[in-house]
């Protein structure tokens, strides 16, 4: 992997320590937000939790922040982000067997020579399949793929930025869309009492023109930067990459037949995540078997020595360490507004603050408020049963049908999992791809403002054509 460089704008610090910076925060707000909870019931039909908007109170927090409880904090949301960690661990760790095999190797040598003269296509393709699994769900379910993508992008001669943008702003716009994400899309409108997936046609054409968005954008900087060199964000890093031929590093790889079978099984391996995922409500543990199966499907088709594949896989998930305890601490912030019990607080200011206003402006600040929401509380499916039980009675209140508010929800929740430093599956990524986080910020930017834009744009049609069932 090649060397990080240094960034050449604003230096962020390395992302536990701006970790600990939110957290510190969060303690400071709890000391000025006054405490507040709302009465909360279960539904029994669905088992959810149910916020009773009309029953909120102010409460003296008889448990508040101390010295101990900020640094458990820590302890605490590794163990509650375990599920995705371990799946994360599990999926390093038989991917890693996959390459030292030399199976991706001769697959990418292979990708690289019949895409020889179709770059702008095979990131396209690319771009869209990310999309694809962003929408039925993969959000930190994805990272392990983004180096394979790299590979092949930064193989066809363009510069790091551009390989991880042809992955992340796919899995992004994916996850934002939510055609069929069950942690946005199923768990709000669950909430809200919609049919499961409703409104499909609507996220269909919001995720395609998403995607027109993204690769007009992606391939604009590709092209630049690849007639340009030093119009690259990491100019240096492209330099030495230009020169030292990447392609070469796979021309001594066969693609053999068990190669191809290695590989035609992790297609497999993502097809049946996906139907797991959609069709049997499968979790973090069934992906994790998954990877599991698949490794000791490695060992069987390409004939390794399994102790010498159990080390690969040991080695393999040991890279995700760092990822896994920063997926853990975006948990901590968390972990720390809830002990405060400034969240309902928080909540409860928003709705009163919207009764009186417009329709745009109210839309515009619910939207608005989500996207600063989801700084702090970054899950999906954990901010969907915070704000969807206050956004849908106050949708009624208000006058916007329910369909709606659950695109305001997606729409200002997916964007910003991959533009918030608080973000522990944006810090795995950028870590397991050895981007710098500055940079990414400098390239992307411009990118979400605008992708924001085209959502609000989006909620407002969905709004004027009163997008059912309400």
């Amino acid at each position: 992997m090649a060397r990080k460089e240094k960034s050449k704008g604003i230096n962020f610090p390395h992302v536990y320590i701006m970790f600990l910076i939110v957290m510190l925060i969060v303690v400071a707000l709890s000391w000025i937000v006054p405490s507040g909870e709302y009465e909360r019931t279960v539904d029994p039909d669905t088992g959810i939790e149910v916020l009773n908007t009309d029953k909120f109170t102010y409460v003296d927090n008889v448990d508040p922040i101390s010295f101990m409880d900020f640094f458990t904090a820590l302890h605490n949301g590794v163990v509650q982000s375990a599920d995705i960690i371990v799946m994360l661990l599990f999926a390093s760790g038989a991917l890693y067997i996959l390459e030292t095999s030399g199976a991706i190797a001769a697959g990418i040598h292979k990708l690289l020579r019949v895409a020889a003269g179709k770059e702008k296509l095979i990131i396209i393709a690319l771009l869209v399949l990310f999309s694809i699994m962003g929408t039925i769900g993969f959000g930190e379910g994805g990272i392990p793929f983004i180096p394979l993508a790299m590979a092949v992008v930064m193989g066809m001669g363009y510069d790091r930025i551009t390989a991880f943008a042809t992955a992340t702003v796919g899995l992004a716009i994916g996850f934002t869309a939510g055609v069929v994400n069950f942690y946005t899309t199923g768990v709000s409108q669950t909430v809200v009492g919609l049919p499961i997936y409703s409104g499909l046609s609507f996220r269909i054409v919001s995720l395609v023109i998403f995607v027109a968005i993204s690769i007009v954008y992606i391939l604009r900087y590709a092209n630049k930067t690849k007639l340009d060199p030093t119009k690259s964000i990491v100019f240096e890093e492209y330099r030495e990459q230009l020169a030292d031929n990447k392609e070469a590093e796979y021309e001594e790889e066969t693609l053999t037949l068990s190669r191809k079978i290695a590989l035609l099984g992790l297609v497999g391996v993502l097809i049946g995540s996906a139907f797991g995922a959609i069709k049997l409500g499968w979790g973090m543990p069934e992906l994790s078997a998954v990877y599991a199966i698949y490794a000791v499907f490695l060992v069987i088709i390409l004939r390794l020595k399994p102790s010498e594949a159990a080390a690969n896989f040991g080695t393999g998930a040991a890279r995700l360490l760092p990822t896994g305890l920063a997926i853990g601490f975006a948990r901590s912030v968390m972990i720390l507004m809830t002990q405060a019990k400034i969240i309902d607080t928080a909540v409860h200011s928003l709705s009163e603050l919207l009764l009186n206003t417009g329709m745009v402006i109210t839309l515009l600040v619910l939207f608005l408020v989500v996207i600063f929401f989801n700084f702090f509380v970054v899950s999906g499916s954990g901010k969907a049963l915070i704000l969807m039980p206050i956004m849908g009675p106050l949708g009624k209140i208000l006058g916007i049908n329910q369909q709606v508010m659950v695109v305001v929800y997606q729409f200002g929740d997916g964007f910003t999992n991959y533009l918030w430093p608080t973000s522990g599956g944006l810090m795995a990524a950028l870590g397991m791809a050895n981007v710098n986080y500055a940079d990414w910020v400098k390239f992307s930017l411009k990118l979400f403002l605008l992708l924001h834009f085209a959502g609000f744009i989006l909620i407002l049609i969905a709004n004027y054509i009163g997008l059912g069932p309400a």
